[in-house]
């Protein structure tokens, strides 16, 4: 591949449902480009861009891959993007590639879930896109009312450049808006053909939508279309230009990526409306010595970010980046700014699916990798010493489901432990941490299929298996009235005996701490064994009554005891306060108590009664709900954490994948006695089990 300059180059990424074809329109790129000699099938687990093990068992995108090709004198990096939500992460790392996108949609089912918030996340981050009507050999397939679906959720700024021409069912052809031509596909190649007759009305309706659509994007083309009513060729493709650009239009396309019928001419609209690299912004970056913002542009010194980080068995940890400024090359040591230190210099590749093709430098605008940067992450930001730059880091989905993860086999833990903060440095939306409260090593991602794949990506990177359990609640324990109790440890069998007596009272206490107060008088209980006793009540309380959780929300008051000149020490007194703790807290009105936690759920205003009732059905409770844009409404909830463990699941289930909530802890409550009794028998169950 020779080299290009920016303005000569496509960084486009390829977004939509998941099952809608991405990675087959990927596909038949590439073989269009010359670069295969026959298209792989995601059935078979062929293809460039899902080489990795579990997309092939899978038939499903996994991961981002790059798909760079050549042509019409451009070079078009593609990044295939995942659909399925559990793997969203790696749309974003998409989005940060690219500068602009195209959007998958099925010709049968129209725009659904996955349209919609690809859609949202391009609005959201000002990326100019483009919408492809693709599967249009399959039955049912229906363009018109495809875009009429289109145009209902989006707006009239989507508006085709095609129009399909369909004979018996079967996709033959089209009608080129811009040009008003038609072609007719004849094998590998196009044929130009006339319009058809029974189109010619439909197309000029389409064409002049497309018109009045582009002028309203530059007041200049504006000016020109109220005299002339109508656009010179060169006049529309300017004005898709500017409207693509600026995100105020939407070209809609069509074609059928599994025939590859289509596809070279939506290679040519790549090139011909989709904005260059040096047409496109940088991201937002501040000075690394001051922090104040700066504008990253084309012509300085090196600026690139790292995007992407991937975990080779063979070749090590590869980082994927993408060059704002400067150059990237082997005889360039990059500065990380964000961990401030220095790589050492090394050899510079391109990325076609797994296959690494060496390159001489990577240029301002492109997309390339390195292999076995010690110090660099994802985010992080490669630059020159001596102007140093640091780029806003990729703002990821937040983990939103947690399990518990062990060693299948025991003595694997270790192993298990490692090969999973390696698969932290190629997925920032897992997170491996553990419960300080309940001990459980906690595996965070954003679906159960994302970690199962996970688990998955363990065992054939890392030989290791790991084994996937419900984490345990953190539940407390608490008293609600107050009691006193004796508490006498007296030991003798010869020689030096032990003799502690202590008097303490225990109440309830608002704030959750432990409270211990010294109210003895007349030396009834000595100094020096008084922090025996405060110790052994610490110690005592990390065990409740009822179920053996930790007990909280206690104020201890020692106010009485008794000691012996010689046989006193201090472990007598700890044992003493141990044995008080017991007797008065089992008379306090000891009670269970739970997390309760916070959740701001997502979700279109149709499905506000579904949420609220299911949120009802968890024993949770309704705080208030907020509009938001796009149709969108927040609900405000409270929820136990134990109903709440596969909600991640549950409300996309509901919501059709349009849900999403976050998630904080708020404050401990009583579990209700019915379901308290089953936790105070599944716990002395294990109790009885472990002894």
């Amino acid at each position: 591949m020779k080299n290009y300059k920016a303005d000569a180059i496509r960084n486009v990424c390829v977004l939509g449902h998941g099952g809608e074809g991405k990675t087959t329109l990927t596909e038949a790129m590439l073989f269009n480009a010359g670069l295969l000699d026959r298209m792989g099938r995601v059935e078979d687990g062929s293809t460039t861009t899902d080489y990795d093990a579990e997309e092939t068992k899978r038939h499903i995108s996994i991961a981002t891959a790059l798909a760079p090709f050549e042509w019409k004198d451009s070079k078009i990096n593609l990044i295939d993007a995942p659909g399925f939500f559990d793997f969203y992460g790696e749309v974003y790392e998409a989005m940060a590639l690219a500068d602009s996108a195209i959007i998958l949609c099925s010709a049968v089912s129209g725009p659904v879930v996955g349209t919609e918030k690809a859609m949202t996340m391009c609005k959201k981050a000002s990326m100019p896109r483009m919408l492809v009507v693709n599967q249009m050999d399959k039955e049912n397939a229906n363009f018109d009312k495809c875009m009429e679906a289109i145009k209902e959720k989006f707006g009239v700024s989507a508006a085709p450049i095609q129009l399909p021409i369909v004979e018996k069912g079967a996709f033959v052809g089209y009608v080129d808006l811009i040009n008003m031509t038609a072609k007719r596909f004849d094998g590998k190649n196009e044929k130009e053909i006339p319009v058809p007759a029974d189109l010619a009305s439909h197309a000029e309706e389409l064409r002049e939508s497309l018109v009045e659509a582009v002028a309203e994007c530059d007041e200049e083309l504006m000016e020109i279309y109220f005299e002339n009513m109508d656009l010179t060729h060169d006049e529309l493709v300017k004005g898709i230009n500017i409207g693509v650009l600026s995100g105020m239009l939407t070209p809609v396309a069509c074609c059928c990526a599994a025939s590859n019928i289509g596809v070279t001419t939506l290679m040519d609209n790549i090139v011909k409306l989709m904005p260059t690299a040096n047409m496109c912004k940088a991201r937002p970056a501040v000075n690394a010595k001051t922090g104040e913002p700066v504008e990253v542009k084309m012509g300085g010194k090196l600026a690139a970010q790292v995007i992407k980080t991937v975990a080779d068995p063979f070749v090590g940890k590869i980082s994927i980046f993408k060059v704002y400024s400067g150059a990237i090359s082997a005889a360039v040591s990059p500065y990380n700014s964000t961990q401030d230190k220095t790589e050492k210099s090394g050899n510079v590749f391109i990325m076609r699916g797994s296959k690494t093709i060496p390159v001489d430098a990577i240029v301002e605008g492109d997309i390339g990798a390195m292999a076995k940067l010690q110090f660099t992450a994802t985010g992080d930001t490669l630059t020159d010493a001596s102007e140093p730059v640091k780029f806003d880091p990729i703002d990821f989905p937040l983990p939103c489901i947690n399990l518990a993860v062990t060693a299948k086999k025991s003595g694997e833990e270790d192993k298990v432990f490692a090969g999973l903060n390696r698969l932290t440095e190629e997925d920032p939306t897992m997170r491996i941490e553990r419960n300080a409260e309940t001990g459980d090593v906690l595996i965070c991602g954003l679906g159960e299929m994302h970690i199962d794949v996970i688990c998955a990506k363990l065992r054939n990177k890392f030989k290791v298996e790991a084994a996937l359990s419900d984490p345990r609640i953190p539940y407390r324990e608490t008293i609600r009235s107050t009691a006193s109790a004796e508490g006498k440890h007296k030991k003798q069998s010869g020689g030096a005996g032990q003799f502690g007596v202590v008097q303490i009272k225990f109440e309830p206490k608002d704030d959750g701490d432990f409270e211990f107060v010294d109210a003895i008088v007349g030396g009834v209980v000595p100094n020096q064994f008084i922090p025996a006793v405060e110790k052994g009540l610490v110690e005592a309380m990390k065990k409740g009554v009822l179920a053996g959780y930790p007990m909280i929300g206690v104020k201890a008051t020692l106010y009485d005891g008794k000691y012996h000149p010689v046989d006193s020490k201090e472990v007598a007194f700890k044992s003493a306060a141990r044995l008080s703790y017991k007797a008065a807290c089992a008379k306090a009105s000891p009670v269970l108590i739970e997390p309760i936690y916070r959740y701001d759920i997502q979700v279109p205003m149709d499905y506000m009664g579904d949420i609220m009732g299911d949120i009802s059905r968890r024993r949770g409770r309704l705080i208030g709900s907020n509009p938001l844009s796009d149709g969108q409404t927040e609900v405000i909830a409270e929820a136990p954490l134990s109903e709440m463990f596969k909600y991640a699941t549950d409300l996309r289930s509901m919501t059709q994948g349009r849900g999403s909530f976050r998630s904080e802890f708020v404050r401990y409550e009583d579990v209700p006695a019915n379901v308290a009794q089953k936790i105070i028998e599944n716990a002395k169950k294990e109790e009885e089990e472990e002894e």
